[in-house]
């Protein structure tokens, strides 16, 4: 299993959204973030003069998929967040060792072995 980490512009935060759920990717998180990518913040002028804004604001998606599935998922979030201009993003793809569901964490920590026996 893969984690999908991608960091996208917020006006293409639903596009992507809908696109993964479209594409039957439908465990997401979503975290607002700010930071700043190869270009640096954005310098903006105003009648006061020019000012750098180094912070920019983002959306992270975190979708954990199948092996099989990686290239799938990166590609419609691709499509999906693309404007074709710097700042679009970028993915990041994480291996996953295990995982454990919060609510049957007593079921799946059993102390039966991983043959089944006892």
């Amino acid at each position: 299993m893969k984690m999908i980490m991608a960091i996208v512009r917020p006006e293409k935060s639903q596009e992507v959204k809908d696109a993964l759920h479209e594409a039957g990717y439908n465990g997401m998180t979503l975290i607002h973030v700010t930071g700043r990518g190869m270009q640096a913040g954005l310098r903006l002028n105003n009648r006061f003069g020019e000012f750098l804004v180094d912070e920019i604001e983002k959306v992270q998606f975190e979708v954990v998929v199948e092996d099989t599935e990686v290239e799938h998922a990166v590609d419609v979030i691709c499509r999906a967040a693309t404007t074709g201009t710097a700042g679009d993003g970028r993915v990041f793809i994480v291996p996953i060792e295990s995982t454990c569901r919060i609510s049957s964490y007593n079921e799946e920590h059993s102390s039966e072995s991983e043959d089944g026996s006892s």
